[in-house]
């Protein structure tokens, strides 16, 4: 089976929790919200290094989403809720004014001044060589370019739908997956570059 496949049928699974969840049952809801967390953590991690307010942050949009559910209407169920966690989160930081967090929001231009989305680099035996190259490569790209390949290479996604999340156009996407993966081929060997990026989104 391949991606697009495995894509499509898992956003089948998801609809179907999620007609559940509208209906009522909030059971449904819990096996959707769990079946979407460590998606949307590690999306969310992308734009603050503070865990816990990235969990208080997913907590708060999935009440927010069921108590909505009856208002909402959602074709792939990944897309709606990560771009209602994107939202809701730079929101926050206008609210907060977190220094650390997406430096210039208002700017749909390339972000700059990446800072690191952890605040140390996991060393253990458990990572290769190869693996912690491509981590380091990853977090020194700008988080519009770290955000793209997130959503490209570990969630799948088409550039349009990409273009959609992020409020950009198609072209501009392009141009950020582009110029991470230029980025992250100087620094890593070609071969074996995507699997190792699926590998460390995963982690």
């Amino acid at each position: 089976m391949d991606k697009k496949q495995r894509i499509a049928e898992e956003n089948e699974i998801l609809l179907t929790l999620w007609q559940q969840s509208q209906a009522g049952d909030s059971v449904a809801f819990c096996q959707l919200a769990d079946r979407l967390y460590r998606t949307l953590f590690n999306y969310a991690s992308n734009f603050s290094p503070d865990r816990e307010f990235v969990k208080d942050a997913i907590q708060e949009l999935l009440i927010h989403i069921w108590e909505r559910r009856q208002t909402i209407h959602i074709q792939f169920v990944t897309i709606y809720f990560l771009k209602s966690l994107r939202n809701q989160l730079l929101q926050e930081f206008r609210r907060s004014n977190k220094s650390y967090a997406f430096l210039d929001i208002d700017d749909i231009g390339q972000l700059s001044d990446y800072e690191n989305i952890e605040t140390e680099i996991e060393k253990s035996e458990a990572y290769s060589e190869s693996q912690y190259k491509v981590r380091t490569a990853l977090n020194v790209l700008p988080k519009r370019q770290k955000e793209a390949v997130f959503l490209k290479y570990y969630e799948g996604l088409e550039n349009e739908q990409i273009a959609d999340l992020m409020q950009v156009n198609r072209q501009s996407v392009a141009n950020l997956l582009f110029k991470a993966l230029s980025t992250l081929k100087t620094r890593v060997a070609l071969i074996g570059l995507l699997l190792l990026i699926l590998n460390v989104f995963n982690d």
